[in-house]
């Protein structure tokens, strides 16, 4: 074997910094932006913000039209983009959809409702004081322990109670053992072991603390609680005390012959029992559970201008960039010291951030626009009219790439009239009609949420029906497909969606 040289030339495609940052930069959501943009702010010295730079902007109506993408009119499409990073006025219309609404303070007399804040009365929506609101509970373990302080306990049963306290979850249950919980204080050798009776009498203090039904070791007990703690006066009380602690396995059924004569409860009885007994809140906790609600920030609003839609970009929590002059020009001493290459290297970063910044924003407005042109059906009679539609169309009609297409839908909103969706939402299977057309999945879906809706509640809709009541639309569908959609919706089966009917 002899050895040798030999010159070869390829090509081979590499990830620069600069792209990785682009492509970053193009699957962000808003917020994600923003901080992004905020971290680029501290780590740049050659990135300042344009907050306090003077406004331009004339307040004429035509103002907002340049900012406005008019699918009309394709051509444009980069310079109206381009206008569309811009600042924007976040002015609205008195009845514009996305105008922030006034907030109401809603007060419910339910007993499920938990007070965790105290307020002051303000007069108005806009002078709202901060300072008036003062958090008292952080947790449902701190509002227990709160109750628990204003309870005379003696030392041993307090720290049984506090033991349950640590012991309860998020639904308000103790679903350990009494005395797997309490195993440490029979650990110490100065106590004598805790006896069943002391456990339950700590227990029964505890369930009737706030919210009622907590401290419960099941289902039937957190009812039963509630049920207790409600007024003697309350009708069909012990009709719903009766089912809860005999027949709680049968309440969901839907044979009200066999309640009422396993029962011995009259029908029209053991139906306002029900009802009582749906009021109850299964759950507890939930009240005073920590709320891991995530905000949503629309990316672009659609509006309808006459007889066009209308896209613009939600830039208004966007901090706007600008390159710091003072710096640029310190670089034009093309002398080659540290501190000015460092200003090389940070200039050349700001500019190629601002070009990233550009092009998600002329990306995004293009995949919208896209979008909308094909689902105006959508935008006018809702998601009955949605069409089939897939990444490959959008890529090939832009001339982009699928997983561009993908990066730009990702954790992007929409605010429409029709609700603020997901781009994601506007890409959708189909299914096949009988005429050899197609129909979005999403439509089916939509359809069948108005079926459902619309019958009767004694004799519900079953997914064999719900297919012949599609084919007779026109729409071809298999039984287990309609299963598949009914569950995505979160919609149970018929059998457990039966209700009983009042002249029963």
């Amino acid at each position: 074997m002899r050895q040798g040289l030999q010159l070869k030339f390829s090509q081979q495609l590499k990830m620069t910094p600069q792209l990785q940052q682009a492509i970053k930069l193009l699957q962000l959501s808003t917020l994600d932006l923003q901080q992004e943009i905020i971290e680029q702010l501290y780590n740049n010295p050659l990135l300042e913000s344009d907050e306090d730079a003077p406004s331009n902007e004339p307040s004429t109506k035509d103002s907002n039209s340049d900012k406005d993408v008019d699918l009309s009119d394709d051509s444009d499409l980069y310079m109206k983009a381009q206008d569309a990073s811009e600042p924007s006025s976040t002015e609205h219309d008195g009845d514009s959809q996305w105008e922030k609404p006034n907030s109401e303070e809603l007060i419910s007399e339910n007993w499920n409702d938990v007070a965790n804040t105290t307020t002051k009365t303000v007069s108005s929506d806009n002078d709202f004081n901060f300072d008036s609101v003062y958090q008292v509970t952080e947790s449902l373990q701190d509002h227990l322990r709160w109750q628990l302080n204003l309870v005379n306990f003696s030392t041993r049963d307090k720290a049984i109670a506090e033991a349950f306290v640590d012991s309860v979850d998020d639904n308000g249950f103790i679903s350990k053992d009494l005395h797997d919980i309490t195993s440490y204080i029979n650990d110490e050798k100065s106590e004598e072991p805790i006896q069943d009776d002391e456990l339950i009498a700590v227990l029964k203090r505890l369930q009737q603390f706030d919210p009622p039904g907590i401290f419960a070791r099941d289902l039937k007990e957190c009812l039963s609680i509630q049920l207790n703690q409600l007024s003697d006066e309350t009708e069909y009380l012990e009709a719903a005390k009766q089912l809860v602690d005999n027949f709680l396995e049968h309440i969901a059924s839907t044979d009200l012959s066999r309640l009422a004569k396993i029962s011995q409860l009259e029908k029209s009885e053991i139906q306002q029992a029900i009802e009582l007994i749906r009021s109850l809140n299964p759950r507890p906790g939930e009240s005073l559970t920590p709320d891991a609600t995530e905000y949503i920030v629309p990316d672009v609003f659609v509006e309808k201008y006459k007889d066009s839609w209308r896209i613009r970009l939600n830039d208004s929590n966007i901090p706007k960039l600008r390159i710091n002059e003072l710096y640029s020009d310190l670089i034009k001493r093309a002398d080659d010291s540290t501190e000015n290459q460092f200003l090389k290297k940070n200039l050349n970063e700001a500019r190629w951030f601002l070009r990233s910044l550009e092009s998600r924003n002329e990306t995004l407005i293009q995949v919208t626009n896209a979008i909308i042109d094909f689902q105006q059906a959508f935008l006018n009679h809702g998601p009955v009219a949605m069409k089939p539609l897939i990444l490959s169309e959008i890529a090939e009609k832009l001339d982009l790439h699928e997983s561009t297409i993908s990066r730009v839908t990702t954790k992007k909103y929409m605010a429409t009239p029709q609700g603020i969706f997901e781009l994601k939402y506007f890409f959708s299977s189909h299914v096949g009609t009988a005429d050899g057309g197609e129909c979005s999945s999403t439509a089916v879906c939509a359809i069948l949420k108005m079926l459902i809706a619309a019958e009767v509640p004694s004799k519900p809709l079953s997914d064999n029906k719900l297919t012949t009541l599609l084919a007779d639309q026109g729409i071809q569908v298999a039984r287990r497909t309609v299963a598949k959609y009914r569950e995505g919706m979160n919609i149970p089966s018929s059998s457990q969606r039966k209700r009983f009917e009042n002249n029963a």
